[in-house]
């Protein structure tokens, strides 16, 4: 389940529509994060990833740096509830062309999930998978 993957991950890094992109680009690369979300209140109201800056990058030039995070976050947001498995979080992504997922339960952000986290967390459950079958056969 990928609830499980939040546990130890860093604190979830938002932003408002108002952010400009400049700020954004900061803070991922501070926090070596690749998207952050766009809130109002408690409210998801888009993404802006390190793919929407470098299309903002191809389509506006420098000038995207000045603009705000409500111009080109990536809306509505698809999220999970923490109780999906982690094959279905990357069947997901995969169908939908995106590497972030918000976990919500109730309305009520619980982090965001990368691609990177969720096959970390398939190959981690392999080799503990290979592990037991060798255990297994050893006795």
């Amino acid at each position: 389940m990928i609830g499980s993957i939040l546990t130890g991950k860093k604190p979830l890094v938002s932003v408002t529509p108002d952010t400009s992109i400049s700020a954004i680009a900061e803070l991922l690369y501070t926090n070596r994060i690749g998207a952050v979300l766009v809130m109002e209140g408690e409210r998801i109201v888009g993404l802006v990833s390190e793919r929407d800056i470098c299309a903002g990058l191809h389509t506006h030039g420098g000038a995207i740096l000045q603009a705000r995070a409500g111009e080109i976050m990536s809306s509505p947001v698809v999220t999970a509830s923490p109780d999906v498995t982690v094959a279905q979080a990357m069947e997901t992504m995969t169908d939908r062309r995106f590497r972030h997922l918000p976990v919500v339960v109730e309305g009520r952000i619980l982090g965001l999930v990368s691609i990177g986290d969720l096959v970390k967390a398939r190959i981690e459950e392999a080799e503990s998978e290979a592990k037991a079958m060798k255990d297994y056969i050893a006795s």
